[in-house]
C-alpha cells in the first residue's frame, strides 16, 4: 500500500455529519469507491446523505438494506451498497459489484468490512464511531495501491487529489 492521508473530525448532529459528507464529495470523481465501516446506528447512511447531496442528488438517499443496491443521478451516477446483510464478499461479487467499483460512478459502501476482500486498492476508508453525546468521531483515509502492484481504479484517490 501507498501513503495514506487521514483527515479525523467529531460532528456533534446528523447535520453535520451530512456537511461533512458534502465536503468529502467534492473530491470525488467518477471511479471513485468510499468503504464505509461502523457499527448500527454510527452514522453511514447519514454521511452518505450528505455525499449525494455533494453530487447533486436530489432524491431521498435511505440504506438500501433490502435491495443491496441503491442507484441515484447526480452530477455523475452514485451507487450507494449495502452490505449489511451479505454473507460475505463472494455475494457482493455476485451482484456484479466490479461494475460498481471501475464504472462511471461514485460507489458508496456501508458495511464495507464484509467486502473488504474484494475492494479497490484505492479507496477512501470511513470509519464511524459514537462518542457519547450524540457526537460521532469520523476519520476518513485515502488509500492508495502502490504504484507497482498494479489494479486499483486508474487515478488516485484521495481529500487532496494531484490531478485536480
Amino acid at each position: 500500500m501507498g501513503a495514506a492521508e487521514i483527515t479525523r473530525a467529531v460532528t456533534g448532529s446528523a447535520e453535520e455529519t451530512r456537511a461533512l459528507g458534502e465536503r468529502l464529495s467534492r473530491r470525488l470523481a467518477p471511479g471513485d469507491v468510499v468503504a464505509l465501516y461502523g457499527g448500527l446506528g454510527s452514522g453511514k447512511t447519514t454521511l452518505t446523505q450528505g455525499v449525494c447531496r455533494g453530487l447533486g442528488v436530489r432524491e431521498v438517499v435511505n440504506s438500501p438494506t433490502f435491495t443491496i443496491v441503491n442507484e441515484y443521478r447526480g452530477r455523475c451516477p452514485v451507487y450507494h451498497l449495502d452490505c449489511y446483510r451479505l454473507e460475505g464478499a463472494e455475494d457482493l461479487v455476485g451482484l456484479g459489484s466490479e461494475e460498481y467499483f471501475y464504472g462511471d460512478g461514485v460507489c458508496l459502501i456501508e458495511w464495507a468490512e464484509k467486502a473488504a476482500d474484494v475492494l479497490p486498492a484505492r479507496r477512501f476508508d470511513v470509519r464511524l464511531k459514537q462518542v457519547g453525546g450524540g457526537r460521532r468521531e469520523i476519520v476518513i483515509e485515502t488509500v492508495r495501491e502502490d504504484e507497482n502492484s498494479g489494479g486499483g481504479n486508474g487515478h488516485p484517490a484521495g481529500l487532496d487529489r494531484p490531478d485536480r
